[in-house]
């Protein structure tokens, strides 16, 4: 049997209470100070991973950082911490260990974390993409829209993630926006985009701006604090927010019942897997990154293979493929934790039709004589 293990760790002090209970009514920087001292641990043997191709189990292993800690602690700490989480998952047998949430964005992307390990390290960026592009497309499609005439833009667009989803979509778009901090590598990928497709790009580092007129957004910045708020989106817009923690307001799913927001990288595991560990998800799926290793691992490929901030389309392509082989897919549409089905898709889409239409009305009354 193959075996895997991947590496997570609390998003904020809310997700230390999954595991330790008594801690929500403890102080938040108490709690995060005390686990800054605990050492990586086990959390939970993962079971029941079985496709026609092969057999898998694996490790959960915590390394118990919240995602502000590994931004503002020093980061040779920090990705200490890391190697040490990838020595516990060395020690269980694991050949191959997963980067999860912040653990994958810290220093280098993975690359100094695998040059200490003496097993593989995959971020599971590759197959994020994937997903995250064909939930993008099936959520656009079932809005009406058509990703040939819609304006897309792609926040944290010069990240791993991002410059591979911007470069993907840029094949199929007329117009696309990239949002980042730094307009050097913005440049650098928009001349990229426009060598690679044809499509000239815009660039810009206003948020708000971008997406005042975006019908499809694709999130995936590291930043700890939301970036998209309700007031921000046009009535029928598609978000698919791959960040972990969220790009978008828990806020626009309670006053924006006209945009959908999607969750990127939910994938349907194969098999009759067991976690022993609640993360949030329904039972039988993961993310994306998760399941990169757990297909690594049944390829029996114990090589590196997303690392760095470099993502290739044909890495991206090749682990498609792999999951197609061992029966992974989309676990359908996810919103803030929960399924969402196709009759509530058309509801938000009836919705929005009409706002913009009353907008549309309001124009006119507008500029007329």
């Amino acid at each position: 049997m193959e075996k895997f293990a991947f590496i997570i760790h609390p998003l904020d002090v809310r997700d230390v209470a999954r595991k330790f209970p008594f801690t929500r009514y403890l102080p938040g920087r108490w709690v995060e100070k005390a686990f800054q001292m605990i050492p990586p641990m086990k959390v939970s043997h993962i079971t029941g991973v079985k496709t026609p191709c092969g057999e898998a189990e694996g490790w959960f292993v915590a390394c118990p950082l919240t995602a502000r800690q590994m931004l503002e602690l020093p980061e040779d700490f920090v990705l200490e911490r890391i190697i040490q989480a990838g020595r516990v998952a060395e020690k269980l047998g694991a050949g191959i260990v997963g980067l999860g949430a912040f653990t994958s964005v810290v220093g280098d992307a993975g690359i100094t974390v695998a040059r200490n390990l003496n097993i593989a390290v995959t971020t599971g960026n590759s197959y994020t993409v994937a997903t995250a592009i064909e939930g993008t497309k099936e959520a656009a499609r079932l809005m009406g829209h058509d990703l040939r005439r819609a304006h897309i833009v792609v926040l944290g667009a010069t990240g791993s993630i991002g410059s591979v989803c911007a470069r993907m979509l840029a094949r199929e778009a007329t117009r696309m926006t990239l949002v980042a901090r730094e307009k050097s590598r913005l440049e650098q990928l928009a001349a990229k985009i426009l060598y690679e497709t044809g499509l000239a790009v815009s660039i810009t580092s206003d948020v708000k701006k971008a997406l005042r007129t975006a019908q499809v957004v694709i999130a995936v910045t590291s930043a700890v604090d939301t970036l998209i708020g309700p007031e921000d989106l046009l009535p029928g817009a598609v978000v698919c927010d791959v960040s972990r923690p969220r790009n978008v307001s828990r806020q626009v799913a309670e006053q924006r019942d006209d945009v959908l927001v999607i969750e990127g990288g939910v994938v349907e595991v194969p098999g009759e897997v067991n976690f022993n560990f609640n993360f949030g998800f329904p039972p039988g799926t993961a993310y994306a990154c998760m399941s990169e290793t757990m297909i690594l691992a049944l390829e029996k490929r114990y090589e590196n293979f997303s690392l760095g901030r470099d993502i290739t389309i044909e890495q991206v392509e090749e682990i498609r493929a792999l999951a197609q082989k061992h029966g992974f897919k989309l676990a359908g549409l996810r919103s803030f934790e929960r399924a969402i089905d196709p009759r509530e898709i058309e509801r938000i889409r009836a919705r929005a039709e009409s706002r913009l239409n009353a907008l549309g009305e309001q124009q006119l009354v507008g500029v007329a004589p």
